[in-house]
């Protein structure tokens, strides 16, 4: 199997952590980035493989596969072993709404924080209403998912899951640019600290932090 990997995508973030939390081996073909031209031009393979032109991709023998989601419903098929998805029909679509949740709904929010805190200012200087939009959006988010984690160790109860990989990689995002949940989350603050305990985790933010830093300071 190979994938097509964004060294600073969230999406191929999920990816990456399914990966290793399924303990599968792969080819990794890692695409530019800089703070500039970000990911321009698109990898070339990658532009032949997704209409979009954009990762994660995976190809898994004669099957290609891009959308994050779509990857990890493809994992998960494919190679059941240490499932992500519970195997109750309620507790599957409950996962699965997660994850749909934080790319469609938590995704934006984070993405306008990442773009006014960590890429540099563009000419015209930042934009200081998008960002505390922004804010104020993750904080909505963040009292909601506070009350969704109550009485749970994991969105799905016991079982990690899609579900808790989907939200940690934006949140995780969003607290490493100066926005993370409030201390009075106390649920959601100790969820998160386990998603951080987890070697998928600590290592893929690891991992992240050692090329943003690098990157930026070429």
């Amino acid at each position: 199997m190979k994938l097509y990997s964004g060294p600073l995508s969230l999406f191929t973030a999920k990816v990456r952590i399914a990966l290793a939390e399924k303990g599968l081996a792969y080819e990794r073909i890692e695409v530019d980035w800089n703070p500039r031209d970000r990911y321009l031009p698109h990898h070339p393979e990658v532009a032949a493989l997704n209409p979009r032109g954009q990762v994660p991709v995976i190809v898994d023998g004669d099957v290609v596969v891009y959308d994050s989601t779509l990857i990890l419903s493809h994992l998960e098929e494919t190679r059941p072993g240490t499932p992500l998805l519970p195997d109750d029909p309620a507790g599957r679509a409950r996962a699965r709404q997660f994850e749909a949740w934080a790319d469609e709904i938590l995704f934006p929010a984070v993405w306008d924080v990442i773009e006014e805190a960590f890429y540099p200012a563009p000419p015209e200087g930042r934009d200081a209403g998008r960002l505390e939009a922004a804010r104020a959006a993750l904080a909505h988010h963040h009292a909601m998912l506070e009350k969704e984690l109550a009485g749970r160790t994991w969105f799905c109860g016991e079982m990690f899951s899609i579900a808790d990989i989907g939200v940690m990689v934006f949140l995780g995002a969003a607290a490493t640019m100066g926005v993370p949940p409030s201390q009075e989350h106390v649920h959601l603050v100790a969820w998160m600290q386990r998603c951080r305990a987890r070697p998928s985790i600590r290592d893929e933010f690891a991992e992240m932090a050692a090329f943003s830093q690098a990157a930026l300071a070429g």
